[in-house]
């Protein structure tokens, strides 16, 4: 694991910046704290940060470089079947001079050029330089699991894992408005766009190639193009199982310690207990919460631990501790990015850094089997009958006389209602969209100034909806690349951790994908053939209890700690009307329904404006 940054000229002129190059692989720093180097190769130059986990020695230090010369690379990740592909590349009498993935990969792509890319399971984000030729090929794995953005002017490409790692050597760039926009409805920026106008978001599974020609970009796999699967329920639940065993078992792979997140939910537990089978001395970390008991699932990460014999830790987090990660955890993010619940992430790494160097995780579990609440709404919305008639005709009338507020039970049901009912008058695309948000598109509109648009990347989103995998499709593309991968890849990368992520290895998406949406969602039960496929094996308490998930006490803070810093940042009226980016009118009112007692979704809709007003003055300060 570890950060790149580059560029690659195709005018014929070279213009290496060596100061800049080295500022930006000092913002990369804590993503590769253990060796950074730039070459300068022909007409690319190439800059790695490294955080060693496989051939810790100095020989797959990086840009590596083949013997010629000819060759360069620089490479974010890990090929976890590269062992497999290093023997048949010494069959055909390839010599290597390191032990590790990196020289594999290159001489992958030397011999077979991109095509090399469908040979390889894991994760990445890689440029591979020709010197001779003068071309070059940059790729993301197929996911989205690593990141990588670009920006390309007529002479130049400029690639870094990180935005503020371009920034260096691409100056000063105006704010994209329709992605400023879209962040406020979704709380994220999903590939291909970022919150700066003409750098991109390199979307999973696509790759560019650099010539004297340009830039032309290709999409070498496409998720959700399996044939539907013939299998019988009870094939598929042990093909599930040999399959996350296969997954799971490779991403123990390395040179450093492993250990697992354990939440205590199903994902966790599940990829816990394999890797388990697989090594004698597993280590486990959950975090829970003192002053929030309601959300505390360490019972349940215990029981796991003890019936898989882990060594097992428990972080318990007081609201002062998740606070006290604030300015850590928002300060390392490079473009604007509310869910809150990276505070919790950023602590979980810290801790867990402190025994091991990689760490394995649950996540992709809940999109690829269909574990949100959203799925089973969705399903429910998709049938025809008299309950949704009524739910439809009746349900806005019935909400309107209830609260609408995560902060109480009869709150939270107002609220669900309110989004349901008015689901049901939607189609199935406007109606996907609507329930992955957390702003409203009116509210959005007028804060910005900006009508959502489907851009070129989000052709996905506009598409029809003909089986229940489109929607997972839809979150894969989305909610997995935009959200949950960028959270945990950004704040393990704060804290120079590592994590793998088994329910993604492409033999097990491309699978599940095929399965039919009974497999996975039916009668109320979420992540049915994950569930049945291990439930011999868990302690049953976890498998008989609601998703709670955990909410940060927004409201808490913003009424108390943080009041402070939203009168200053969020509701500073002369600020905002100087930043000439948002309507104050509509952020007035935002502020009105945060204090109030019907406050929805307001408490994100401030959360997001904080994570923005934070961004932007750090964005500020790195051109002063």
């Amino acid at each position: 694991m570890c950060g790149i940054v580059g560029q690659i000229f195709f005018d014929g002129r070279v213009l290496a910046d060596h100061d800049a190059m080295q500022k930006s692989l000092h913002l990369l720093s804590k993503r590769g704290p253990d060796y950074q180097n730039d070459i300068v190769s022909g007409n690319a130059h190439l800059g790695h940060a490294r955080l060693s986990i496989i051939d810790v020695s100095d020989h797959s230090n990086q840009p590596f470089e083949d013997e010629s010369g000819r060759y360069s690379l620089v490479f974010n990740g890990e090929i976890f079947n590269y062992v497999e592909l290093r023997d048949e590349l010494i069959s055909q009498g390839e010599v290597f001079k390191s032990s590790g993935d990196t020289e594999v990969l290159q001489r992958l792509l030397i011999r077979d050029g991109s095509s090399a890319i469908n040979k390889l399971n894991g994760f990445f984000a890689f440029c591979f330089h020709d010197k001779v030729e003068q071309k070059s090929i940059i790729a993301r794995d197929r996911y989205g699991i690593k990141p990588l953005v670009y920006y390309s002017d007529k002479g130049c490409i400029t690639f870094a894992s990180e935005i503020k790692a371009l920034n260096p050597l691409i100056g000063k760039r105006e704010i994209d408005k329709q992605s400023l926009r879209y962040f406020f409805q979704f709380n994220y920026i999903s590939a291909p766009y970022t919150i700066l106008k003409d750098v991109y978001k390199l979307e999973p599974g696509t790759l560019l190639e650099v010539s004297s020609q340009g830039v032309s970009k290709k999409r070498y796999y496409e998720i959700n193009a399996s044939p539907l699967s013939m299998d019988d329920y009870h094939t598929a639940k042990k093909k599930v199982y040999n399959l996350l065993h296969e997954a799971t078992e490779r991403r123990l792979i390395a040179d450093v310690p492993v250990g697992a997140f354990l939440s205590g939910g199903i994902d966790s537990s599940v990829v816990s207990l394999i890797a388990s089978k697989y090594t004698s001395s597993l280590k486990t970390f959950s975090i829970g919460f003192k002053d929030n008991p309601y959300f505390d699932e360490t019972a349940y990460a215990e029981l796991v631990a003890n019936k898989i014999k882990s060594e097992h830790t428990v972080l318990k987090l007081s609201n002062d501790d998740l606070l006290g990660a604030f300015e850590d955890a928002m300060n390392y993010l490079d473009e604007p990015f509310a869910d809150s619940s990276s505070l919790n992430m950023f602590i979980l790494s810290q801790h867990t850094r402190r025994q091991v160097t990689v760490a394995l995780s649950g996540d992709g579990a809940d999109e690829l089997f269909s574990g949100y609440n959203k799925h089973q709404a969705l399903l429910n919305a998709d049938k025809q009958g008299l309950k949704n008639t009524l739910v439809r005709v009746a349900g806005s009338a019935v909400a309107k006389m209830l609260p609408k507020t995560r902060d109480s039970k009869i709150g939270n049901v107002g609220r669900q209602l309110d989004k349901f009912s008015s689901g049901l008058k939607l189609s199935a695309q406007e109606r996907y969209i609507q329930w992955a948000s957390f702003m409203s598109e009116d509210v959005a509109n007028v804060l910005v100034d900006e009508r959502f648009s489907f851009r070129p990347g989000f052709e996905y989103l506009s598409k029809s909806v003909k089986s229940f995998n489109d929607y997972l499709e839809r979150d894969f593309k989305m909610v997995l690349e935009g959200d949950m991968l960028r959270k945990v890849d950004a704040m393990s990368m704060a804290n120079s951790l590592e994590v793998r992520t088994p329910f993604l290895d492409v033999n097990l998406v491309d699978y599940v994908f095929s399965l039919p949406a009974e497999y996975k969602i039916q009668g109320g039960v979420r992540k049915k053939i994950l569930r049945e496929a291990f439930q011999e094996e868990l302690p049953e308490q976890i498998f008989n209890r609601g998703k709670k998930g955990f909410e940060v006490p927004l409201k808490q803070w913003f009424e108390n700690e943080l009041r402070s810093k939203l009168s200053e940042w969020v509701f500073n009226r002369d600020m905002i009307k100087a930043q000439e980016i948002f309507d104050w009118e509509q952020l007035s009112g935002i502020e009105q329904k945060l204090h109030s007692d019907n406050s929805g979704d307001s408490i994100y809709n401030v959360w997001a404006m904080l994570s923005f007003q934070i961004w932007y003055l750090n964005y500020k300060k790195q051109f002063n």
